[in-house]
Parts: structure tokens; sequence; C-alpha cells
């Protein structure tokens, strides 16, 4: 298993991140809509809003897990926050950042993972909006697409609460 680097910027993210005020705060229908839709949408079994904080995975909304939160040092979205773009491993056995790593390995057992990273105005990526599922799969240039759309919506959300905490 490969742990992900920290961002350059980690010290601004992670401020960022403890201004929106979100971390451990009960769920909200506005990001539980955007997962359910989304999991209904792929037909996967987990979708997660997910905020990387500094030692850990935080999921603000989630659907198909039990979970709040996961160490970061097994974190697959500390891998995604790193790019510019959706992060998609089609099949974790056969990736060797995440072929041995206990979320593969054992429960939720991640066979498919798409991180579209939740990066705000500054270029700080907060978390991501990512999808597991448990087989193998792949997603096509529409499907993408409609990743993107709904990761800004959460950005989006993230904005307005941003926008708020500021006034």
């Amino acid at each position: 298993m490969l742990i992900a680097a920290t961002p350059d910027n980690e010290a601004a993210r992670l401020t960022a991140l403890y201004d929106l005020l979100l971390l451990d705060t009960p769920a909200e229908e506005r990001f539980d809509r955007i997962v359910a839709f989304a999991a209904t949408e792929f037909d996967v079994p987990i979708v997660t809003v997910t905020l990387v904080d500094t030692d850990r995975q935080w999921f603000k909304a989630r659907t198909g897990t039990e979970l709040c939160e996961t160490g970061r040092d097994i974190s697959l979205c500390s891998h995604a926050i790193l790019e510019q773009d959706i992060l998609v491993v089609n099949d974790t056995l056969l990736d060797a950042r995440f072929a041995d790593n206990p979320l593969v390995t054992g429960a939720p057992h991640i066979r498919f993972y798409a991180g579209a990273p939740l990066t705000m105005p500054s270029s700080l990526s907060l978390g991501t909006l990512c999808l597991i599922d448990r087989k193998p799969r792949t997603l096509d240039a529409m499907e993408l697409g409609i990743l993107r759309t709904l990761r800004d919506l959460v950005v989006l959300e993230l904005r307005n609460i941003s926008e708020v905490a500021d006034a």
C-alpha cells in the first residue's frame, strides 16, 4: 500500500477546511440528496462526500456504509485530492497503490473507486465526491461528465457555506 503524499498546500487546505466548520456536523439533506442520486445513477453500493482532515477522512454524507470516517493513511481520497481531475481506479487489486489496502482486502472490499476532488475557487481540494463498488468497472465519458457535474454541485454547496462563514 502506498500512503498518499501530503499536498504542498496542506496548511492552507486544512485552514480552508476548518473555516467551513463542517467536520463532525450532522447529516444535511443538501449533501445526502447528491450521494443518494449518485448511488442510483451509477448503480454503486457506496457513495460519499468525504472531507480529508489531518489524520482521517470524514464523511459529510454517505450511502451504503455505516462508517463515519477512516484513517487518512489508508484513504483512497487522500490520493484523489492530489489530482486535477477525477481519480479512477478500475480495479484496486491491479493497482500497486491500493492492492493491499485494508479497505480493499477487508470491509468494505473496494474494487472500484472514482474520486472527484472538491476543489474550491482557491484551488484547494478539501475532499472528494467518491463512488465505490465491490467489483471492477469503468466509467465512460458521459458518466465522468455526470460525476463532474455532481461534484460541482457539492462544491457549490461548500462555497455557499464558505460565503456565509465569511459574512
